[in-house]
């Protein structure tokens, strides 16, 4: 199942700048390793904005709700998941 997610970071401006340091780290390890499994299909940067729109394709709405809520940002982000479906002019 494909699915088009668009997140928006919002890390609070007095969150201790250590910690969210050590949050974005392990939230690229963990983008990066879902990437290597073929669960986070693209993955993109929105211009002038702490945000990006993904493409995911995952087994089921379970399976991307766990991966989502894992992210270590998870608690900072605002999500908004479309799902996708073959359009039937596609080659």
């Amino acid at each position: 199942m494909l699915f088009h997610v668009e997140m928006t970071v919002k890390i609070p401006h007095d969150f201790p700048a250590e910690k969210a340091d050590a949050i974005k780290a392990a939230e690229k390890s963990y983008a990066q390793d879902l990437q290597r499994q073929g669960k986070w299909v693209h993955l993109w940067r929105v211009a002038g904005r702490y945000s990006n729109v993904s493409i995911f394709d995952v087994e089921s709405v379970d399976e991307l709700h766990t991966l989502l809520s894992s992210l270590p940002l998870f608690p900072f982000m605002d999500i908004k998941v479309t799902a996708l479906a073959r359009h039937p002019s596609a080659i």
